[in-house]
């Protein structure tokens, strides 16, 4: 049995590395982590779950891969869900339904079909930080799995991005 969510995704090694920065950053800043995940169907959380001491910052998540559920449960508006809007809103939704510091929020489309008149690669990240809501939109190239890999890679940059920002100025410290 592998410890990758997804083995057969290739998933940069310095993922591993990625979360337990995060890890340490969150327990020494008291910070909270959630997720809303679409296009990546749980594997930001279960590469969140493997970082050490993740129980005590990292609250959890939800999938959300279908639209009602991301409209029932998350909150999205109808329209398009692979958006800058649903985005948002999922990332502020599972801010409040888990209580968490840092929430990060992703949706798009890995391919190879276009859905929603959106390109394969398209993906949507929002972010919120204790509070304050920022919306990414990536276009990854590849196959699926690619842009999946690719997809929680980014995801898990943020996450440390806005882990280690300096909360007075804005700014991302070493």
């Amino acid at each position: 049995m592998s410890d990758h969510p997804r083995p057969e995704l290739p998933v940069d090694t310095n993922v591993d590395e990625m979360c337990r920065q995060l890890a340490s950053v969150a327990a020494e800043r008291g910070l909270t982590v959630s997720t809303a995940e679409s296009l990546t169907a749980g594997n930001i959380a279960a590469q969140l779950g493997k970082a050490p001491d993740a129980g005590s910052w990292f609250s959890g998540g939800i999938v959300a891969y279908n639209r009602e559920v991301k409209q029932s449960v998350l909150h999205v508006p109808d329209g398009p869900v692979v958006s800058e809007e649903a985005a948002r809103v999922m990332a502020h939704s599972i801010a409040t339904l888990m209580g968490t510091t840092l929430a990060l929020a992703v949706t798009g489309e890995a391919g190879p079909q276009t859905q929603e008149d959106v390109a394969p690669g398209t993906v949507w990240f929002g972010v919120v930080d204790h509070g304050r809501a920022e919306t990414e939109k990536r276009v990854f190239s590849g196959d699926p799995e690619d842009v999946l890999a690719h997809t929680i890679e980014h995801a898990i940059r943020l996450l440390v991005q806005h882990a280690s920002a300096d909360a007075t100025s804005g700014r991302v410290t070493s």
